[in-house]
């Protein structure tokens, strides 16, 4: 280790910033399966939110609790996917120590979200049991090697099960899922732009290029 007072200016600032940059990744880190937690949680109250909207006397209130609900479900998923982005950059993922089937968890949540920008799963229970299966698959992809890998080095017992679950221990397999996982997450993406094109185009009437009236 080079001591602090041989340190330049600039070598301090470039250790602060490299430090800060992997401490906040290995924060992210950290909190996702907390978040993934609250978001499967606020997802699988639907059942609950519905008996107790039947209970409401008020239509204007139960409109109310609904769009709240729905806001806080689908926003808690968007965050997620949001902050998990982080797993499919090489530089962060191969360097820093993190679940080596993240990025696979990455683009399973991506599928569950596409899921409703063509189904209502409010309304077709196919489409809401399918979502719901992409997110408890996508849900253990994640906290399964973060738990029993990047927060378990310090077990003994579990042998080399965590340095397996974590992407800087086993380089070869990371860098085979982050390479699938980059392709399918682009062509998922691809597909999903594609066809929402294709919708706006198919439904809009030749010559419309103003605002629907209300």
């Amino acid at each position: 280790m080079i001591p602090l007072a041989v340190l330049s200016a600039d070598d301090l600032a470039s250790a602060l910033t490299h430090g800060a940059a992997g401490w906040m990744v290995l924060s992210v880190a950290a909190v996702l399966p907390i978040l993934w937690a609250f978001a499967l949680g606020v997802f699988f109250a639907r059942p609950y939110v519905l008996r107790f909207l039947r209970t409401l006397t008020l239509r204007f209130g139960g409109d109310v609790w609904w769009l709240s609900f729905v806001l806080m479900r689908d926003a808690l998923l968007v965050v997620v996917l949001g902050l998990s982005l982080i797993l499919l950059f090489p530089n962060l993922y191969l360097k820093q120590g993190l679940p080596i089937t993240g990025p696979l968890a990455v683009v399973v949540l991506f599928w569950a979200i596409a899921i409703k920008l063509f189904r209502d799963t409010d309304e077709d229970v196919n489409a809401f049991r399918l979502q719901a299966i992409l997110l408890v698959v996508a849900s253990f992809l994640y906290i399964v090697p973060q738990v029993y890998g990047m927060e378990a080095q310090d077990q003994t017992n579990l042998g080399s099960l965590p340095a397996n679950l974590v992407s800087t221990s086993n380089l070869p397999l990371a860098k085979g899922i982050l390479a699938l996982s980059v392709v399918l997450f682009a062509l998922s993406a691809g597909i999903v732009f594609v066809r929402f094109v294709y919708r706006l185009w198919k439904g809009a009437p030749s010559g419309e290029g103003t605002a629907p009236a209300r």
